[in-house]
């Protein structure tokens, strides 16, 4: 057996992700590599560990589909290191999650700051490269941000820490520092256990699919290195970064929101502590400030607003994400208001003001179907893009559009950040209340959500299913059959062996009926199994 050489924590970070990406791409690894990455901590995370893990689907893959056909890209097989698609990757469409002090150990998110230094400084022609790190404040955000900083001061760049932050503060202190690099360290709300770290240009966007690829290809082959003593960057404490961020979320409102009662109910931490503060100085008189627990989903905060919203008799609840990029609302009656409504009325409020660009909004493949016929009667034109933000961004910055949306609540305006913003979603929501005196209630009216059913279908080959000549016929003689007050979407998921079915209907019992059906056509294709599991 061959004797192993010295190794550092790099190496064996960086052959714990080979292990990785080689179980998830039916790669095989080599022997040397197993031996290095069970070098650390042994028996804690053993090539069979990871293994189940990356199955799990605990490293986040990206739900890269084809708008239309809900197809995903081709992929390129080859060896590591290579110029790969999504499909695979370690980077998901907004960043790299993992389990805390497991998949996503200290070691590992050392290497891919270093590994990240290493690109970035490549790519800059600058003599040192400077970053902005926030953390959402806990125990694994504060492991991983030393690890992080560690492994960026190690590449030699210079550190700002900003501290407790949320992604769009942390975004909004990048571009306004002027600095080459942002990483932020967040615990995505609902996923106990999960961390998450993303990063970002200089311009304030998601790197590039093509410089994450670097960085994978960096990581997974240890090729990047440490700088000499002498070039060690620097590390500082940025703390007061937030209150730029602040200041302009307040620009965005131009009018006082006096005499707006609001319940607000999100996650601990900074998301909540900028909310208040910036709601507050608007001018919202906030009834109750309620704290969700990180383990809590948006869905257990809407049925605590909706009871405190009617307790209070508050003219509107709010609850954002832990990472401050999405909000969903609860009008004055206690109903629920998504994305998809959210998109109407802002839509229609910057077509008011003669600034939505274009008379044209971008949304992906599931929003409801109630949100384009509502904008068609608008005169308004709808463009869909693939599940992710990544992808609306796309479209945004390409049709140089000024408003993008999600049904579940992560709405972008490029005119006033680069990515979602909750806060500001919600201020210019609130702004819009205001300034026409109408109920939540009454301007969410403009449109009416359709009954949507999902269904999910375990099946053994995704792609060749959701291809399938039986499957799509299937699809054609639904539609046509729904006409234009209906629709279906097939499209696979991105990191399990499911085919993913939504029907919309003027009817639930409609919808619920062609997607059962569907459903039962895409079980009986071959190879796949015959059960079928309610969609979650």
């Amino acid at each position: 057996m061959t004797e192993l050489p010295h190794v550092t924590a790099q190496q064996i970070a960086a052959a714990k992700l080979r292990i990785v990406l080689d179980r998830k791409l039916g790669l095989h690894t080599p022997e040397l590599v197993q031996r290095i990455a069970e070098m650390a901590n042994p028996g804690i995370l053993p090539a069979s560990a990871v293994e189940t893990r990356a199955q799990q689907g605990r490293f986040a893959d990206a739900e890269t589909s084809d708008p239309s056909t809900g197809t995903p890209p081709p992929t390129t097989p080859a060896s590591l290191p290579r110029d790969r698609s999504t499909k695979g990757r370690l980077f998901g469409t907004s960043g790299i999650q993992g389990l805390a002090n497991a998949e996503m150990s200290p070691a590992l998110a050392m290497s891919l700051a270093s590994a990240a230094a290493d690109v970035i400084r490549q790519r800059t022609t600058t003599d040192r490269v400077v970053a902005v790190v926030g953390v959402e404040p806990g125990e694994a955000g504060e492991m991983l941000e030393a690890a992080v900083v560690a492994g960026l001061a190690s590449a030699g760049a210079d550190v700002h820490r900003c501290g407790s932050s949320t992604i769009p503060s942390l975004v909004y202190q990048v571009v306004q520092s002027g600095a080459d690099l942002g990483v932020m360290i967040s615990v995505p709300r609902g996923q106990v256990g999960q961390v998450k770290i993303s990063f970002f240009g200089a311009d304030g966007y998601v790197l590039p699919v093509a410089i994450e690829n670097e960085i994978e290809v960096a990581l997974a082959a240890a090729s990047f290195a440490g700088a000499a003593s002498r070039s060690i960057g620097r590390v500082n404490d940025s703390r007061d970064a937030g209150d730029g961020y602040v200041a302009h979320l307040l620009t965005s409102v131009p009018r006082p929101l006096d005499g707006l009662r609001v319940v607000l109910d999100c996650p601990a931490g900074a998301v909540v502590t900028f909310a208040s503060d910036v709601y507050r100085r608007a001018g919202v008189d906030l009834a109750a400030v309620q704290t969700a627990q990180r383990e809590d989903d948006e869905s257990v905060s809407l049925r605590r607003l909706r009871d405190a919203v009617r307790d209070r008799k508050a003219d509107l609840g709010i609850t954002h994400d832990s990472e401050g990029r999405r909000c969903l609302f609860v009008d004055g009656n206690g109903e629920i208001v998504d994305g998809d409504q959210i998109t109407a009325v802002l839509a229609l409020a910057l077509a008011d003001a003669g600034k939505l660009a274009n008379d044209t909004v971008v949304t992906t493949v599931m929003s409801n179907l109630g949100l384009h016929l509502a904008m068609r009667a608008h005169g308004v034109t709808v463009v869909t893009t693939a599940v992710g933000e990544r992808h609306v961004m796309q479209e945004l910055r390409a049709g140089k559009y000024s408003l993008g949306g999600a049904p579940f609540g992560a709405i972008v305006l490029p005119d006033h950040s680069t990515t979602s913003d909750g806060l500001l979603t919600a201020l210019l929501l609130m702004s819009r209340v205001v300034s026409t005196g109408r109920s939540l209630a009454e301007l969410a009216s403009v449109m009416h959500r359709l009954p949507q059913v999902l269904v999910n279908v375990p099946v053994h080959d995704k792609t060749a299913i959701v291809n399938s000549a039986e499957v799509r016929d299937a699809v054609e003689k639904t539609n046509l059959e729904l006409g234009d007050h209906g629709r279906v979407l097939i499209r696979p998921s991105g990191a399990e062996q499911l085919v993913r079915v939504m029907v919309e209907a003027a009817e639930e019992g409609t919808a619920q009926t062609a997607a059962e059906r569907l459903a039962a056509v895409i079980s009986s294709a071959p190879e796949s199994p015959k059960q079928e599991h309610p969609a979650t």
